[in-house]
């Protein structure tokens, strides 16, 4: 199956792309440079997705194809929602470049990456699961304990994994999750987090209803959460553009860098300067990714 979707204007798939990756080693979301793909978990069927940008980012296109077991069943609406929201190809962006535009600092760094577009993990359970992971330390080692989860407990198809739902990892075992190197406590977080789901406990669709407030404390709630985790979830899980994980060390650092700060901000800091920026304060966390993998060397602008 292969069709089109026109995100809105302007787009560039591989900018939204590398910030929803965060590191090259992610096996998960997968880039080679052109082709963007991934396996979704659709009714229990592992389906095969790659996305091709086919025209410029002032009238984007992208080209979806489709394969794999729960391709026949999966319908090109589910699959378009789905990439909807992974690459946030419905978020208009313009009121945030006016503001931009009233800050010559700011304003030099979102020019830099125009057709970026704010992505989401493919759920809020995802994004928990994330959160939990990365917590303590480097987002490396973090996105490595990710890829060991998702190959031993995620769908596959032609060698590729989705990443796992939560029936997928209520029945795993501490001992597993330990020996693909999990610490007990977030093992044991991981599948109290997943199983509360399966058995009706934690319903997290429920947050949407909520405003960023009541959303971060009723994550907090939820055992192994705190103020990072949460807020964490809060912008890449539910695409709250107004909340900025302002306890990540990493941010904090490339913040001091932007800034030319004589020391590292800490959380309080971090408001202190991004406030001014609301109500699209997580877009400034998500421009400073860009910044640093830029640096980096991983695309081109």
């Amino acid at each position: 199956m292969s069709y089109s979707l026109q995100p809105v204007p302007p787009f560039r798939l591989d900018l939204t792309v590398w910030a929803l990756r965060r590191v090259p080693t992610n096996e998960i979301d997968c880039w080679d440079g052109r082709t963007y793909c991934r396996v979704l978990a659709i009714r229990d069927e592992p389906v095969y997705v790659s996305v091709v940008q086919s025209m410029p980012q002032e009238t984007p296109e992208l080209v979806v194809s489709v394969t794999g077991p729960g391709s026949i069943a999966a319908t090109d609406v589910e699959i378009a929602s789905i990439l909807t929201k992974l690459l946030g190809l419905d978020v208009d962006l313009n009121d945030f470049y006016l503001i931009a535009r009233q800050d010559i600092r700011l304003s030099e760094l979102a020019s830099r990456f125009i057709g970026f577009k704010p992505p989401r993990m493919e759920s809020v359970f995802e994004a928990l699961i994330n959160g939990v992971a990365c917590q303590q330390i480097s987002l490396k080692v973090g996105i490595a304990l990710l890829n060991r989860l998702s190959a031993r407990y995620g769908i596959s198809v032609d060698g590729r994994h989705a990443f796992p739902q939560p029936k997928d990892l209520a029945d795993a075992s501490a001992e597993e999750l330990k020996q693909l190197g999990f610490s007990t406590r977030k093992a044991e977080n991981i599948m109290s987090i997943s199983r509360a789901i399966v058995d009706g406990q934690l319903k997290l669709e429920k947050l949407d209803d909520l405003d960023d407030d009541l959303v971060e404390t009723a994550l907090r709630d939820i055992c192994g959460v705190g103020r990072w985790t949460a807020q964490y979830v809060e912008l890449r899980g539910m695409g709250r553009l107004n909340v900025y994980p302002a306890d990540d060390v990493g941010s904090q650092i490339k913040l001091q860098q932007w800034l030319n700060l004589g020391e590292r901000p800490n959380y309080i800091g971090v408001h202190r300067i991004i406030d001014r920026w609301a109500p699209y304060r997580g877009l400034i966390y998500f421009h400073l990714l860009l910044e640093s993998q830029f640096r980096q060397g991983l695309f081109q602008i």
